[in-house]
């Protein structure tokens, strides 16, 4: 495989990936439990080129494989996105790496933290979601943030979800990329 800078482009990857392998990914976006059995006769190739491409798949292209839960059956009642404008010397390349590193290591102990990353867009550096059980318990990551970050931080804006309300038009699910096309 082709790789810049370290890490494959998506460009390059999307070259060598053959129409197979998006029907497997797209088999697997639908039910990530599909046995490779299951999955040949669904596309029509042999068990053996299923597994001979899947395992290819997930050296290069599957990050791993995981559930997504129904969030309210576990207690969760809200899910936070938020939206963070850090301060130009946070910015700054002095020490910038180290700042980051940091900042990984506290997002990791957070396990209620589900994604973190830069963005770009709406005059925002980052972004974070996360899980809670409560608001209280938003409200204490949200304090441990300011405590712990806040030098870095400018502003912090929470888009908060309720997971409790039967209001969601789509839940979130990566079924819906098997369907695209």
């Amino acid at each position: 495989m082709i790789k810049a800078d370290g890490l494959i482009t998506c460009e390059i990857l999307m070259k060598n990936m053959k129409n197979l392998d998006f029907q497997i990914l797209s088999e697997l976006f639908k039910n990530s439990k599909t046995s490779d059995r299951k999955m040949a006769k669904t596309v029509g190739v042999s068990q053996p080129t299923i597994t001979r491409r899947r395992a290819q798949l997930e050296k290069d292209v599957i990050d791993s494989y995981t559930i997504i839960p129904r969030w309210e059956k576990l207690g969760y009642k809200l899910l936070v996105i938020t939206l963070l404008k850090l301060k130009i010397s946070a910015l700054a390349k002095a020490g910038y790496e180290s700042r980051r590193k940091m900042a990984s290591d506290w997002m990791m102990k957070h396990s209620n933290i589900i994604m973190q990353s830069p963005c770009r867009g709406s005059n925002i550096d980052a972004f974070m979601i996360s899980v809670h059980k409560d608001y209280a318990d938003y409200d204490q990551l949200a304090n441990e943030l300011r405590r712990d970050k806040g030098e870095h931080l400018e502003s912090i804006q929470p888009l908060i979800v309720n997971l409790t309300e039967n209001r969601v038009t789509k839940p979130l699910s990566f079924k819906y990329l098997a369907e695209a096309k």
